[in-house]
């Protein structure tokens, strides 16, 4: 695993972000197209996107979606929650992607044998631009991810 060949891989892993629409379903999804089955993988956001009743905001962004079926990853399915709506939280790895997540993560790491880890990510979502700028930007969250993932992931 990573550098460390000792290292084994964790048992489950927790990419979180802001929202789990756009870098911790990317992450979530890209460790899971590189390990299969071998690790529980899941992801989840501090709060909802949108507290409209009326609005669903569990899909997850559309660009995002676009940018992982390039590389052959369907993200159609993936339904955005939050830490309360976990099934389980018993990892033994919680990946933050943003400074706010990071602080989450150690509250729920706290009196357990969790590591937790900080992966700075920029939002995608804050570029500006035509579409195809904007799809870029998402590209480098993308493949700055899929880097880091098998990094720290290789087998």
């Amino acid at each position: 695993m990573g550098d460390d060949p000792g290292k084994r891989l964790p048992d489950a892993v927790l990419f979180c972000c802001n929202f789990n629409q756009v870098r911790s379903p990317m992450a979530e999804a890209l460790l899971k197209h590189l390990i299969g089955t071998r690790i529980f993988v899941d992801s989840c956001g501090l709060k909802r996107a949108n507290f409209d009743p009326d609005v669903d905001d569990t899909e997850v962004d559309p660009l995002a979606a676009e940018v992982m079926k390039e590389l052959g990853v369907d993200l159609t399915r993936h339904r955005s929650k939050t830490f309360a709506e976990l099934e389980d939280d018993s990892f033994d790895l919680v990946i933050s992607l943003t400074p706010e997540a990071q602080h989450r993560a150690v509250e729920l790491a706290r009196g357990r044998s969790a590591d937790i880890e900080y992966w700075p990510t920029l939002d995608p979502t804050l570029s500006e631009g035509s579409r195809q700028h904007r799809l870029e930007a998402y590209r480098q969250v993308r493949d700055g991810l899929a880097s880091r993932i098998i990094q720290r992931f290789r087998a």
